[in-house]
């Protein structure tokens, strides 16, 4: 079997076989969904007895009250003190990168008088609570902590409650650490579906929360996907992504990298390539087939690259950019001469790294912008997490009385056109009475 799909756009099956490639069945698997539902209305209805519950028996934790399951500040700094020095510098350079990336999205209040008098304006409001999931365990996303909490506090939301699993006990001193340098006002060493039942509905120990983020396995984003309307959620986000536009002067060992980066993140993960130098992409594929073998999760990128990888011959720069703004990726390489220049032909991309030292491993952990994307095509129509999430907008309306005279006779007038007789006389009676001649 090849180790990745080899595509020509000028093939008459192209376009299908790129779709097919593309597809992904988001079908939500029923045992999760009723598992998850299951688990909601116990912490809904029980609250912190439930959510005890779950983690005794899904995290083997005995804690004998909630009290037990909060991790304290100073364990957070601790963990902080006994990074490594270079890891703990890396990690503060991540912090400060970020934050200083997400002080430029922050919003102002705005209004403006018109010449009656009448003012109005947007009155910008951060939230009060949110809460950041974050894996726990073995595994170790103190960038997620990095990305979720920075730009909440950029915003101004006072509250940033975090949870994470504790399987067995095991707490994770690079997440707590992160905890410390990002902002976090309380951990919790809880996680799944309970631990969002928690944030969305609240209990006797935990504040219900805004809004919801952070990535997780399938029931985190089942329950994520079933709490939404309760709180806000960021995202329900698909596999990793990866699309990659190379004019064939980039190392061929770069851009194999560049698509092992996405593809290591699990076997459903996407990573194509677009370049119209076809001995370039032989000598990709070469590298791929080279460099697999000695990365440690050389089993995973090799189902991801042969399930849903690509290496495809485009006619030209200009029909790459068609297709990616049809493919819509969450990661969009441009590693060419004159990036910006073909960046300024993309619609649809979660985030554009623009030239040939512009990885994308460098916006996962601290080039500045978000690493929290939208997947799965999302792109043509969503953003990535930033200021604006943890914020909202709301309209200011002071109409003075010259001003109700014109718009009350408007707004009268729509209203009884849609048969609204008590919006009609709720703006007349602010009509001043006709004066008398």
């Amino acid at each position: 079997m090849s180790l990745i799909t080899r595509l020509n756009t000028s093939s008459d099956d192209f376009k299908t076989r790129l779709h097919a490639l593309l597809r992904f069945d988001a079908a939500q698997d029923e045992s999760i969904e009723s598992a998850v539902a299951e688990i909601l209305r116990q912490v809904r209805e029980q609250g912190d007895e439930a959510v005890l519950e779950y983690t005794r028996r899904f995290d083997r934790v005995k804690a004998e009250s909630m009290a037990a399951l909060e991790i304290p500040r100073g364990e957070w700094t601790a963990a902080l003190d006994a990074l490594p020095a270079d890891l703990r510098a890396a990690l503060e350079a991540s912090v400060r990168r970020v934050k200083a990336y997400h002080e430029h999205q922050q919003a102002q209040s705005w209004h403006y008088t018109e010449a009656d008098g009448t003012m109005l304006g947007q009155k910008i409001t951060p939230l009060d609570r949110v809460g950041l999931y974050v894996p726990g365990g073995k595994a170790a996303y103190p960038s997620s902590v990095v990305m979720n909490a920075v730009p909440a506090k950029v915003a101004g939301v006072p509250e940033v409650i975090m949870v994470t699993p504790t399987p067995d006990g095991t707490r994770n001193p690079i997440v707590l650490a992160a905890a410390a340098l990002a902002g976090v006002d309380r951990v919790w060493a809880i996680g799944g579906a309970q631990a969002v039942g928690a944030l969305a509905y609240g209990t006797a120990s935990i504040a219900q929360v805004d809004k919801v983020v952070g990535p997780g396995n399938a029931y985190v984003a089942a329950a994520k996907r079933r709490v939404f309307g309760t709180v806000g959620i960021d995202m329900v986000a698909g596999p990793s992504e990866i699309l990659i536009i190379c004019d064939g002067t980039t190392p061929a060992d770069w851009i194999a990298m560049d698509l092992f980066s996405q593809a290591e993140h699990d076997e459903l993960a996407q990573a194509i390539l677009l370049c119209p130098d076809a001995a370039f992409l032989d000598q990709v594929q070469e590298a791929i087939g080279r460099l697999m073998p000695a990365m440690p999760r050389a089993a995973i990128i090799g189902a991801s690259l042969r399930a849903r990888g690509a290496l495809i011959h485009v006619k030209d720069l200009d029909e790459a950019c068609r297709i990616a703004n049809d493919i819509a990726p969450e990661h969009l390489e441009i590693s060419t001469a004159n990036a910006p220049h073909w960046a300024d032909k993309i619609r649809h991309a979660g985030a554009i790294f623009m030239g040939r030292y512009s990885s994308e491993a460098l916006g996962d952990y601290c080039a500045g912008p978000n690493h929290v994307l939208p997947t799965s095509r999302t792109a043509r129509f969503s953003s990535p997490l930033g200021v604006y999430d943890f914020q909202k907008r709301s309209s200011l309306i002071q109409v003075s009385r010259a001003g109700a005279q014109t718009l009350g006779r408007i707004a009268a007038s729509l209203a009884y056109g849609e048969g609204l007789q008590s919006h009609a006389a709720s703006a007349e009676y602010r009509l001043d009475p006709p004066s008398e001649s």
